[in-house]
């Protein structure tokens, strides 16, 4: 590969790194980068959800065992202060309020005094001088550690106000104001609440996309910075009072809570870091309203009341992808604050990003043109499997953010294009490559065919029964062979030595494929050619072809043979086996049994040996098969044998009707079911004879083969 030719892709890898930087410079909130920060985030959370410690918050839910028994929402007032006075009796840190009232309880007795002029006018008067339920919850929301909450508003209404009742924030450094959130107007409760109560906060969180990822604990109302509640409830707690701020020249750096330094963005919102959905924290009202709640469940910790019944539950999306009622993230942010447990992407995070893309582009517009393509992407991969890894340890360990999917995104731009150059240099040598293997094919195509061509002459030379003994009535002979490979080493072969003989055999030449097929081919010559060479018997011939093979063998091959004679007057069988799997027998009646004998070694394994031969009488209608291990040695994919009880078995199932086509063929197909898609092992070979009787003793049994 040339150099110089790849090398005219650093520039605009280079010119590629530039814009990314820039991009990041002055578009740092651009939608692209915003949503591959969203998604890893994400996943962060969803890989290391916050563990639960020292679990300061419990929820009372207004939930809907406690609407179905109590009544539907919104409550009468002296209810409400009913529950704040039943948590108030546990002595908590903090009482919580995620519910805004910001008019007059319409079922207070003065109002259902005005709405019922016809009740008699002494019940109305003593309605009218009862306590109001707004009186009744204002006593108890100063007897109690109550917080406010309030919302946020960008437009009037008829219940909003430009203005809340809460202690000031102390500011220490440049006033934050333009980098919060600023809302003109607030969604409060009723001013007699706000004048009892221990604080007031906000409890504005905007979702990101859908999904809660942050939430503000310092917003600007007006000219006023109010704190979220999460903040408010740990002033009260901690029976501070005052919440300070610390302000540098890139914003909020924390706000302080006594002692407590809680870290913030510089636009004074929290990261969220939620943990596995959890009823740990969660109280019924209605068990809390019976009775049945202990103290220790609720003692110094900081209570959250929040309505959770169906159809008036709050519900956000987290990132772990799950749905919870809106009060969660207020305990979230609490407990996370109490547990020193923060999440955080400070102002210098952008700058060491930058100096990571910075230094890892140039790392890649130095590297890519001098390596192997594949080399060079094994290296980018490493490169990112660090990124993403660094930025998961650093969200465990620290609980920093780093944006490693914009890093990843920037990178592979600059990866792709050093890899695109490569890969036109890459596509030279590929068309001259493709040249050379064109070449290479022609010449593979030659050889496939006159493999192809030796297949057809192998199979070619095998006889076919049905036009070589058309209208022999005193025997029936089929045989099948199917190489393993497009050429085998298996053979077979009959014919007749003179009107009354019948000459088979079956043989398997060690080894597969061409050579294999040649040595096929010469056996099977040599076979006949000894057969037909004089009356010398079974063993003679068997003996002379050995000879024959073993004078030129250089490649010592080796050959097992079944190879028979059969008297076809008298149905006598003089046979011989050299190394070979003993024939099987399907006599009348169904009976099945191996013609078993003494045998001798595979050919060309000993000269001069001679074959013992063996003898058997056949009786009119049997049957003799022959196979070879293909059959069973045959191998299915998880490497189990066929076997010689698999070939029993199917001979027995067509013993009595062992016609030979019959049985080649449900052996086959048995075989075929039993390898299923495995690649064959070796050449499969069957042969089969059945002996019918002489033409003088078979008379008018003709159609006993069909």
């Amino acid at each position: 590969m040339h150099v110089w030719s790849i090398g005219r892709g650093k520039p605009i890898a280079l010119i590629l790194l530039i814009a990314g930087i820039s991009l990041v410079l002055f578009f740092p909130d651009s939608s692209l980068i915003a949503n591959m920060q969203r998604a890893l985030f994400d996943q962060y959370q969803i890989i290391s959800p916050r563990q639960t410690q020292s679990q300061p918050v419990v929820i009372v839910e207004i939930d809907e065992q406690t609407l179905g028994e109590i009544g539907h929402w919104p409550w009468p007032r002296n209810y409400t202060a009913a529950l704040i006075e039943a948590i108030a009796a546990h002595k908590p840190a903090a009482i919580g309020l995620d519910i805004i009232m910001p008019e007059a309880d319409h079922a207070s007795p003065q109002a259902l005094a005005e709405s019922r002029p016809d009740l008699p006018e002494n019940l109305r008067a003593a309605l009218a001088k009862a306590a109001s339920n707004d009186q009744m919850l204002a006593v108890s929301i100063a007897r109690a550690p109550v917080v406010l909450g309030a919302a946020g508003f960008p437009f009037r209404t008829h219940a909003t106000r430009d203005g809340l009742r809460t202690r000031e924030v102390r500011i220490q450094g440049t006033n934050p104001a333009t980098r919060l959130n600023t809302y003109p107007y607030v969604l409060a409760s009723l001013p007699e609440f706000q004048a009892v109560a221990k604080g007031q906060a906000l409890l504005s969180s905007e979702p990101d996309k859908g999904v809660v990822r942050r939430a503000a604990l310092l917003s600007t109302l007006n000219d006023a910075i109010i704190p979220g509640l999460a903040l408010e409830m740990l002033r009260v707690a901690q029976g501070a009072t005052e919440i300070s701020v610390d302000v540098g020249s890139h914003g909020v750096d924390a706000a302080h809570i006594g002692s407590k330094r809680i870290p913030l963005q510089a636009n004074g919102e929290a990261w969220v870091h939620f943990d596995k959905t959890d009823r740990h924290r969660a109280i019924s009202a209605l068990s809390l309203l019976k009775g049945e709640v202990t103290p220790e469940r609720i003692a110094g910790k900081m209570v959250l009341v929040g309505v959770t019944g169906l159809g008036l539950l709050d519900l956000i999306t987290t990132p772990l992808g799950d749905r919870r009622a809106g009060v969660d993230v207020h305990a979230q942010l609490i407990e996370s604050i109490t547990d020193n447990h923060f999440l955080l992407r400070p102002w210098w995070m952008r700058w060491v990003e930058l100096g990571l893309f910075l230094s890892g582009g140039l790392i890649l517009i130095w590297l890519v043109p001098h390596v192997k393509p594949r080399v060079a992407t094994l290296l980018a991969g490493i490169m990112y499997i660090v990124l993403f890894s660094t930025g998961i340890v650093l969200f465990r360990s620290a609980g920093l953010l780093l944006d490693a999917a914009s890093l990843f995104a920037g990178l592979n731009v600059v990866f792709g294009s050093l890899l695109s150059s490569v890969f036109l240099e890459t596509d030279r040598q590929r068309r001259h490559a493709e040249q050379a293997l064109q070449v290479q094919r022609e010449a593979a195509a030659r050889i496939a065919g006159e493999i192809e061509a030796a297949r057809r002459i192998q199979l070619g030379s095998l006889p076919v029964a049905a036009t070589l003994f058309a209208g022999e009535t005193r025997f029936e002979i089929d045989a099948l062979l199917e190489p393993a490979r497009q050429v085998g080493g298996d053979l077979y072969d009959f014919y007749r030595l003179d009107e009354k003989r019948l000459f088979f055999v079956v043989g398997d030449v060690s080894g597969k494929g061409l050579p294999a097929s040649l040595f096929m081919a010469v056996t099977k010559a040599l076979a006949k050619s000894a057969a037909l060479r004089g009356d010398d018997g079974i063993g003679v011939i068997v003996a002379t072809a050995t000879r024959e093979l073993a004078r030129e063998n250089p490649e010592m091959f080796f050959v097992t043979m079944i190879a028979g004679i059969l008297d076809l007057e008298t149905g006598a069988l003089e046979w011989v086996n050299a190394g070979h799997d003993a024939p099987w027998r399907l006599a009348p009646g169904g009976r099945i049994s191996r013609a078993d004998g003494a045998g001798g070694p595979p050919l060309c394994v000993l000269h001069d040996f001679t074959y013992p031969v063996e003898h058997l009488q056949m009786e009119p209608g049997e049957t003799l098969c022959v196979v070879t291990d293909g059959i069973t040695e045959a191998m299915d994919n998880d490497l189990n044998l066929y076997g010689n009880e698999r070939v029993a078995s199917v001979l027995t199932h067509v013993a009595d009707d062992p016609r030979p086509a019959k049985v080649i063929a449900a052996l086959r197909e048995d075989v075929r079911q039993f390898v299923g898609d495995a690649e064959a092992s070796d050449d499969l070979t069957l042969l089969a004879l059945r002996w019918f009787g002489s033409d003088r003793t078979m008379k008018g049994k003709k159609n006993e083969r069909q």
